[in-house]
């Protein structure tokens, strides 16, 4: 087999979970082979390059075998070359360092770490030294 579907390939070489969601990137133009957007359909060869946008990073692959069936990840570093350039990786790293990336809103509630930082944030300096308690003086 000398070709085979994009769809089909991604999900054998485990670059996606499931081929619905590897057919989901490409719907929502997230691949590209050799620099041309590229629907679920479309064919790959060898020798193929093909870039996933996951962001914040684009990951680029080698095609060295077209595979449509499904194999064992040891079998991966046969069917195709991970040649994504290391200014990607360094991305990566970034927002792995910055940690707290931004939600859309009304993408969830906040986590426990979120609100945290949002309580240590309003809450006054002062309000910790101050006492609530009051002496009234009974007449």
């Amino acid at each position: 087999m000398s070709e085979a579907r994009i769809d089909k390939w991604m999900w054998a070489v485990r670059i996606f979970k499931t081929r619905t969601i590897a057919a989901e990137a490409c719907k929502k133009s997230r691949i590209s082979i050799n620099g041309a957007l590229a629907k679920a359909a479309r064919t790959v060869k060898p020798g193929d390059v093909i870039q996933v946008r996951k962001p914040p990073i684009t990951y680029s692959f080698k095609v060295l075998q077209a595979i449509e069936k499904r194999v064992g990840a040891k079998l991966v570093s046969e069917m195709m070359e991970n040649v994504t350039t290391p200014d990607q990786y360094e991305l990566l790293e970034m927002s792995r360092i910055n940690g707290f990336v931004d939600r859309a809103k009304g993408a969830g509630r906040p986590t426990k770490k979120d609100r945290r930082t949002l309580e240590e944030f309003t809450t006054p300096e002062f309000m910790d030294d101050f006492d609530f308690e009051f002496d009234f003086e009974e007449e």
